[in-house]
Parts: structure tokens; sequence; C-alpha cells
């Protein structure tokens, strides 16, 4: 029997695989599987509970941003990977403070204070 392709347009006896069928590589590197983890969902939420679901780099400017935010690593994942998890290390960020810390424009240690004066509330 004879089947219409999604990919090619064309006809194929059903259960043909076409070749032009993009490739699914769902396998991922280790950060990716890390990132796609339930373990790793659940401590985000975690410290953006913590957080209170605000930037923290716009907190200490007298805004309370709660757009666009994610939990950043502070020490990279590449540089720590057994920090990966400590809540030492996490921080909810805007996107745009984000993109600062990851590219250096925003200090380590400063976010490590914000980190330490959170965790000691």
């Amino acid at each position: 029997m004879l089947v219409s392709c999604k990919y090619c347009g064309g006809l194929h006896e059903r259960g043909t695989v076409c070749p032009k069928k993009p490739n699914s590589n769902k396998k991922g590197t280790k950060i990716d599987k890390f990132r796609w983890s339930k373990t790793w969902q659940k401590k985000r939420l975690e410290i953006n509970e913590r957080d209170k679901f605000l930037c923290q780099v716009c907190l200490q400017e007298g805004k309370y941003n709660y757009k666009d935010l994610s939990v950043h690593h502070i020490n990279s994942l590449l540089e720590s990977w057994d920090k990966r998890l400590d809540n030492y290390n996490l921080i909810t960020l805007c996107r745009e403070h984000h993109k600062e810390a990851e590219q250096g424009k925003i200090e380590k240690d400063y976010l490590f204070e914000l980190v330490e004066a959170i965790e000691e509330d």
C-alpha cells in the first residue's frame, strides 16, 4: 500500500523511511541531558521560589523584574559540574543580566554575595 510522504511529497510503501526525513538527534550532550532532567526542573523551581521569582540583580537596583527569568549557574556547568545543583552556585536572573553574567560583565563574586545574602535570610 502506498502512502503520501510528508517529507518529500511523494509516495512510498507503508513503513518505508523517506531519505528526506530529518534525523532526530535527541541524544544530546551531558549538559543537554541534565537540563532536560526532572532533577534540574525541580531545582530550578526551588531556586526561583527562593529568589521570589525576581531577578536578583534588578532587585539590587531597586527594580522588581519577574519577566524572562532563568536560573544561572554562577560557576558554569563546564567548569564546575559537581556544583550544578548547589544552591550557592545558582541565582535567578532576567535575560539581560543572565547574558551579562555569561559574558563576565557581572562579576561572579558579586553574584555569590547576592546568593549568600539570600541564603542567610
